[in-house]
């Protein structure tokens, strides 16, 4: 039986006159590793601040484990932050940093050096008690940093884009660490990222968000392919859409031709929008092509080729592959029933949802 450790009911954020958070529901389980994810200013932070306590909301309600937290202060909550920049004290070594937050709740030493030694273990920093913080990499400052936290031993901890400040093979090293980590641990992780790759490695659920609202949330498998409108669609990897129309259950038409497809329940003829994955298209022979597209460009990306080209309507195609084509040639792109998925114009996450399940069960 799941338990849900944070409710957000019609939570709305405002300063002066700007809405930065509208009328944000959502359920956090215990246990699981979530990722809010979004462009800059989407509310993300926001999101975040008012888990912690930083600041309060402007309407609704934020309850965690089922308690009302909206007046309840920051010190007082069973949360923990592990902010962008570390926010560690460069005058202390690595145990009195990890120590702070409990010298200050006034614990006995002895439990405080208990403590300590067991979360500096946990994130692989045993020995490393005396070093000074500036002795130390982005990589082990940033494991201070979750120590820190730890030691509250909080039952949700929440990490502010703690990644961005590192190079790209430290970042890849660290993702598996935090979600070892996480897993290790049992507790909540709530992660703010506007990295989609790592969003889709690190995540039980995705909640991605735009403009102050959710307007997804799933696994990153869902997402990813599922993606309910063309702004998930191109935030959550790359993606070719072309405008089409639903002719009915299973029968799409774009490009001026009829395709099978596995999208239902919408309306005859209704005007869509067409999303096919460039590791979807297959390069292929021109009479065996379901579609037929002139190579625009093309660059080698390590383990796969990127080309760019375009069709006979002028829809630009996005094609990752082995195999090599030559710039101003003609290929074609074959792709299967499942690679298709459509899109419709201003639904609902509710909407979308109800419409899979409506279908799926036939």
């Amino acid at each position: 039986m799941t338990t849900n450790i944070i409710t957000f009911s019609n939570v709305s954020k405002s300063y002066n006159e700007t809405k930065v958070l509208k009328n944000v529901s959502f359920e956090i389980e215990q246990g699981k590793f979530y990722t809010l994810l979004g462009p800059s200013g989407c509310g993300k932070t926001t999101i975040l601040r008012l888990i912690a306590g930083f600041i309060e909301t402007s309407e609704g309600d934020i309850r965690l484990e089922g308690k009302r937290v909206n007046d309840i202060p920051a010190n007082k909550r069973k949360v923990n932050t592990v902010f962008q920049d570390y926010a560690l004290f460069p005058h202390l070594n690595v145990f009195d940093n990890v120590a702070f937050g409990l010298n200050i709740k006034k614990v006995p030493k002895k439990q405080i050096a208990a403590k300590v030694m067991e979360v500096l273990k946990l994130v692989q920093l045993a020995g490393f008690e005396d070093r000074e913080i500036s002795e130390m990499s982005g990589g082990q400052r940033q494991r201070v940093a979750i120590a820190r936290a730890l030691a509250n031993e909080p039952e949700v901890l929440l990490l502010d884009e703690p990644l961005s400040a590192l190079d790209l093979k430290l970042r890849t090293d660290m993702q598996y660490e935090l979600r070892e980590l996480q897993k290790r641990l049992g507790i909540t992780f709530i992660f703010v990222t506007h990295d989609q790759e790592e969003a889709l490695a690190m995540s039980d659920e995705i909640f991605v968000l735009n403009k102050g609202k959710i307007v997804q949330s799933g696994s990153p498998v869902d997402i990813y392919d599922e993606p309910i409108n063309r702004f998930v669609a191109d935030f959550i990897g790359e993606s070719n859409i072309v405008p089409g129309q639903m002719l009915e259950d299973n029968l799409v038409q774009f490009v001026g031709k009829n395709f099978e497809c596995v999208d239902g329940g919408m309306r005859p003829n209704e005007a869509v929008e067409i999303m096919i994955r460039p590791e979807d298209l297959t390069l292929t022979s021109i009479d065996q092509g379901k579609l037929i597209i002139k190579i625009d460009s093309q660059l080698f990306r390590g383990v796969h080729y990127e080309m760019i080209g375009h069709d006979a309507e002028g829809n630009e195609w996005v094609v990752h592959s082995t195999r090599k084509a030559q710039e101003g040639t003609e290929v074609g792109l074959a792709f299967d029933p499942e690679n298709i998925h459509v899109m419709r114009f201003n639904e609902s996450e509710e909407e979308f949802d109800a419409r899979l399940e409506s279908y799926e069960e036939e």
